[in-house]
């Protein structure tokens, strides 16, 4: 039951996609209660709470609400338009009435949409949801692609063939079993292979895994083996080299990182600051990336693989689908679209775990002194960018901006607030440069990037920042 004291412990919790604040005084508009029942619907739900005031990011009060005076008539015309009901509590708190919509999830497999437009919250706003997405819902009702069959049919002999258990056991850091039947026996455990009478069935995600050979299973596990590509210059006219890692994933990611890392240019300006040979990428944003990009990816996707495209400027590393959260969030949100997966693979030591993997990028790409990465997400495929050392001087408004907006989310998922000093150090400028990094900031807060936190001091010097959404 809601009370008034629900209300009370709900003013100090964080917005997210299941939680939303909203004054409403005196009225709201219903077509835009509409859009907000199934964005919250297609995110499994959550409430919508009208007559609550948003005095800073952090601090609310109640401010009562004389929309929707007749109840039943607004639960009414939500059912007639969306298809499902919505729960409607009003709650005569001491400082006014509050209204709670009460959103159930979506059905499994179904996105509700408001007259053919599918919507979905990215921070404080409603957004279409993307074709990927849609498709990636009407999809929940198949098998998990994980546990469909690789190969079945498969004697005790053929499945230590075709899998790479070793490597398994290695990243378990656990002693290899001494018969092959306690191999199989773990195995099996994992949920990675399945007894069928004498014969055994290897699942998709052990294929993937741990496949010593993909073509050995399907053309189409085959096609998702990772690819590297190697330019000669900023363009793709030439190519230098071109590799597929046929292996399953853990058995080649140490290979594929260092391989990338050998290959990349050399970043002359770390050099002579620690006076010795420093690869141009940090191996630890290469490791973050690439796992990300093996664990995000869509595998629903057919004849599409991960890339990683290395140029003389830059390195790209994509994947096949969009992801589930805004790019804006990579730094301090994590949602996984494939948790087997991904629970996999931080239990052997590929991927750090939920939601430290792009703070590391960022912290080393300050490190290294290199311009922000960038976060792009195409129809199909999304795409991160590493990008080879620029001077400040030589950095266009664009870079300086995105470098902002991430030192500062780095800096509040520290516990920190950016300031036009931490700035500077980012971006290894003197004292005498305050006023240019004034003008980013500046920038950033003009594009609705950043945000100036409350303060008694009126002096910009002690100015501290926060990221829009914080």
């Amino acid at each position: 039951m809601i009370t008034a004291d629900t209300i009370n412990e709900w003013l100090s919790a964080k917005e997210d996609e299941h939680l939303d604040f909203k004054e409403a005084n005196q009225q709201y508009d219903t077509t835009k209660l509409l859009r907000y029942c199934v964005a919250f619907a297609n995110e499994c739900g959550g409430k919508l709470i009208l007559g609550v005031s948003e005095v800073t990011k952090t601090l609310r009060e109640v401010v009562g609400t004389k929309a929707f005076p007749d109840l039943n008539e607004i639960k009414s015309k939500i059912l007639d338009r969306l298809h499902f009901r919505v729960d409607v509590h009003e709650i005569l708190h001491p400082k006014g009435r509050v209204l709670v919509f009460e959103v159930p999830p979506r059905p499994v497999g179904q996105p509700q949409q408001l007259e053919g437009a599918f919507y979905m919250r990215s921070g404080e706003d409603l957004v279409a949801m993307t074709s990927d997405q849609i498709h990636r819902i009407l999809k929940e009702g198949d098998a998990d692609w994980f546990t469909l069959t690789a190969k079945a049919g498969v004697d005790s002999d053929e499945v230590i063939r075709l899998l790479d258990t070793q490597t398994y056991f290695d990243l378990l850091q656990s002693p290899y079993p001494s018969t092959r039947d306690k191999v199989l026996e773990r195995l099996a455990k994992d949920d990675l292979i399945k007894a069928s009478g004498e014969k055994w069935t290897i699942y998709n995600i052990a294929a993937i895994l741990l496949a010593k050979n993909l073509h050995d299973f399907s053309p189409s596990l085959a096609r998702k083996a990772a690819r590297i590509v190697i330019y000669k210059g900023t363009s793709k006219l030439q190519t230098q080299d071109d590799k597929i890692y046929s292996q399953g994933y853990v058995t080649v990611f140490n290979s594929i990182i260092e391989f990338i890392h050998s290959s990349a240019p050399q970043n002359n300006f770390i050099e002579q600051v620690v006076r010795e040979e420093v690869k141009m990428f940090p191996k630890q944003a290469l490791r973050e990336l690439i796992a990300n990009a093996l664990v995000h990816q869509d595998f629903s996707v057919t004849g599409s693989s991960v890339m990683i495209e290395m140029y003389t400027d830059r390195i790209e590393i994509s994947n096949p689908g969009t992801p589930p959260i805004s790019i804006d969030r990579f730094i301090d949100e994590s949602r996984s679209r494939n948790e087997i997966l991904a629970d996999l693979m931080r239990l052997l030591g590929i991927c750090e775990r939920k939601g430290s993997g792009i703070d590391k990028v960022v912290h080393a790409a300050e490190a290294y002194q290199l311009p922000p990465p960038d976060f792009r997400v195409g129809e199909t495929r999304t795409v991160a960018v590493l990008f080879a050392h620029q001077d400040f001087i030589d950095m266009p408004i664009g870079d300086r901006v995105r470098a902002c907006y991430q030192h500062c989310c780095l800096m509040h998922v520290s516990g920190r607030k950016m300031s036009n000093q931490s700035l500077k150090e980012r971006f290894r400028l003197p004292d005498s440069a305050s006023p240019t990094v004034s003008a980013v900031i500046r920038a950033a807060k003009d594009k609705g990037r950043i945000r100036q936190v409350e303060s008694e001091r009126k002096s910009t010097r002690y100015a501290q920042y926060v990221p829009f959404w914080a």
